[in-house]
């Protein structure tokens, strides 16, 4: 009597298990990976313990949370390298940036998983500078100067000078000064490199009244555009008394609603759909997506942001382009942007001035999405 034999499996059916449990050792592999790099995941405050040499004065964040967890705290006093300026800061400002603290889980691979890996707080600043390394020529010792640095509230920070610090303009306090890097860089490179702004095209600045709104309404004007600028009640005055040609209270007016057309939209809330706005572009006009929310960016972020995904994708096949950006510092934008305050074109709008022990307090304002221009802080 014959035995019958097993056939053997199919090649398809064989090469399916491979992957399946190919698929599963894989994704275990991550799953495991990611748990490690999470409990890994450490900061400055883990590894230091001992009181500085020199202490100076900074805002320092060793976990994520709410502005709560900003400490004033004594941290060792920077030194410059042969390419760097020690500067002693006399004014910082913040920006919907620094709410990074609170650490959305869709950007912690970037920030660090279960902890802050930068622990330290802000970008802008302007102050004077103490001291310079061996190969520093373009500066010396009491320049007063402003820029863009990590680590920027606290008394003392280090620049590279060949970087994003310039001298301050003269006509600008430390104040003044200290409030434009980010802001005003990111609206000059994106109504400039990325609208491609002409002088007398019409321009629409889509929450013209907080602190990148304010300069781009200044920085539109100063290219020779019809500038019309989107606020609240509250702020249509202060929105003209910087150069805007109209206003639109979005309380009561819909600007995707109205006859008007647009050569470009700086849009900086994102709160209109991609059909809404490209029916108020002319058919070549651009809008730029420079923010996703403003202040409380960090609420809701991952639908926002599928939202201008969606219209940057659909824009690749319309006349009309909707393009996002990431700002980036630079020496001859930093110089540009002294320029125009030097030369009253721009002119920094500022809400409130906090003292360093009150950046909680400033930042907590700051999210409430209400900031009139931009919120500063007074280290000294």
């Amino acid at each position: 009597m014959k035995t019958e034999t097993k056939p053997e499996p199919r090649p398809r059916k064989r090469w399916k298990r491979i992957v399946k449990w190919s698929a599963g050792v894989i994704f275990v592999a991550l799953v495991l990976v990611t748990f490690i790099a999470y409990w890994m995941s450490t900061n400055d405050c883990d590894r230091s313990s001992a009181a500085p040499n020199s202490p100076i004065k900074a805002i320092v964040h060793c976990e994520y949370g709410s502005p709560d967890v900003l400490k004033l705290e004594n941290v060792e006093k920077p030194v410059p390298n042969d390419n760097q300026l020690l500067i002693r800061v006399r004014a910082a400002s913040v920006n919907p940036l620094d709410l990074t603290i609170r650490g959305p889980w869709m950007i912690r691979p970037l920030l660090g998983l279960r902890k802050p890996k930068d622990t330290r707080l802000g970008v802008d600043y302007a102050g004077t500078v103490e001291a310079v390394g061996k190969n520093v020529t373009n500066f010396k010792p009491g320049d007063d100067v402003f820029g863009g640095r990590n680590g920027s509230i606290a008394e003392y920070v280090c620049a590279l000078a060949d970087r994003g610090v310039v001298p301050k303009p003269s006509n600008m306090t430390f104040e003044q000064a200290a409030s434009a890097p980010v802001a005003a860089l990111t609206a000059l490179q994106g109504l400039r490199d990325k609208g491609k702004i002409q002088s007398g095209q019409k321009v629409l600045v889509n929450g013209a009244s907080g602190g990148v709104g304010t300069f781009a309404v200044q920085i539109a004007k100063s290219f020779g555009a019809e500038v019309t600028g989107v606020c609240s009640t509250r702020n249509l005055d202060l929105v003209r008394s910087i150069g805007a040609d109209h206003v639109i209270d979005y309380t009561k007016e819909d600007f995707t609603k109205t006859e008007q057309r647009y050569d470009l939209i700086y849009d900086l809330i994102g709160n209109h759909s991609f059909s809404e706005r490209r029916r108020v572009l002319n058919p070549n006009g651009i809008c730029v997506m420079a923010g996703i929310g403003g202040a409380g960016w960090h609420d809701g972020f991952a639908a926002r942001l599928a939202g201008e995904l969606n219209a940057y994708l659909r824009s690749r096949f319309v006349s009309q382009k909707f393009i996002s950006y990431i700002a980036q510092f630079n020496k001859k934008d930093m110089t540009i942007l002294a320029d125009l305050m030097q030369s009253g074109k721009i002119t920094p709008v500022i809400d409130r001035t906090y003292k360093l022990s009150d950046v909680p307090e400033a930042l907590r304002y700051l999210e409430q999405g209400h900031a009139r221009g931009k919120v500063v802080i007074a280290v000294e």
